[in-house]
């Protein structure tokens, strides 16, 4: 886990997991857990990145795309610096109004490394006209989040991209993606509700259903560290089972290409909030 300088924020890129207390009227617990892939070219790598604000109520993932590989290029700098620098944004932020899209564009502006990265940051908001609160999320690309409600996925965000297994990414080059391409959702919360939030490495290698079963056996369920260690263990099995029908495979299918079963072995991410 590394830590930056703006206090009470903390962003993490390596193998980890970590919760959060945040005391604030609309209010949550959150944690996170990462695993990185495992190559046979290198023992370990890692393009994934995220962070948990915990004095602003926001948190977020990214993926560096790993196709700059063959041009030399870790995109996890990228994934790193973006959400970096969306750390240092959200300091001129207000709590409990947060504005992601000022906050992604900022961030966006100041990367500067080579790479691209989808992104998916999320804030809870206080909604002064309804009295309610709401998760309001950014996304772009192939992470993504799901709502859980008394064990039952009641939303998941769409994936963006251009064709199969090519998201849509912010980065710095000719015929990348800017933030104004993002999704903006915003979903009313109530208490007890768990958002997990997650990259491809997560979401093409679980169904919401698999996750409901996890969340329907968990006992202590505000040790949401925990939590999120078990479901990137979940996925990182699914990821290495060569006859698992995955999202992966289904997505091949539908795309019209060679149909394979089996996961996809990446970098896993997974953040998980409840909100209290």
């Amino acid at each position: 886990m590394i830590k930056f300088k703006p206090r009470n924020h903390k962003t993490g890129m390596k193998k980890s997991s970590s919760s959060a207390h945040i005391q604030h009227s609309c209010d949550m617990i959150m944690g996170s857990s990462y695993l990185p892939k495992r190559t046979s070219k290198s023992r370990r790598c890692g393009e994934d990145a995220h962070f948990l604000c915990r004095e602003k109520l926001t948190l977020g993932v990214a993926d560096g795309v790993g196709g700059w590989l063959k041009k030399g290029i870790d995109s996890g700098k990228y994934s790193r610096e973006l959400l970096k620098n969306s750390v240092a944004a959200l300091d001129r932020e207000s709590r409990g109004s947060v504005n992601l899209r000022r906050v992604l564009e900022e961030a966006f502006c100041m990367t500067k490394s080579e790479g691209s990265s989808t992104a998916c940051i999320f804030t809870l908001r206080d909604d002064d006209h309804d009295h309610e609160h709401c998760l309001n999320a950014l996304n772009v690309g192939d992470s993504g989040f799901m709502l859980f409600r008394n064990n039952k996925c009641k939303f998941q965000s769409s994936s963006q991209q251009h064709r199969f297994n090519k998201p849509y990414q912010l980065g710095n080059f000719n015929y990348g993606d800017g933030p104004d391409i993002a999704t903006e959702i915003v979903v009313q919360v109530e208490s007890g509700d768990v958002v997990v939030v997650g990259t491809d490495g997560l979401l093409d290698n679980m169904f919401p259903y698999e996750i409901e079963e996890i969340l329907s056996r968990t006992q202590d369920d505000k040790n949401v560290g925990k939590l999120a260690k078990t479901i990137a263990k979940y996925a990182s099995y699914n990821a290495t089972d060569r006859y698992s029908d995955s999202p992966f495979s289904r997505a091949r299918k539908l795309a019209g290409t060679k149909p394979r079963l089996g996961g996809k072995i990446d970098d896993i991410s997974v953040v998980v909030a409840k909100i209290i």
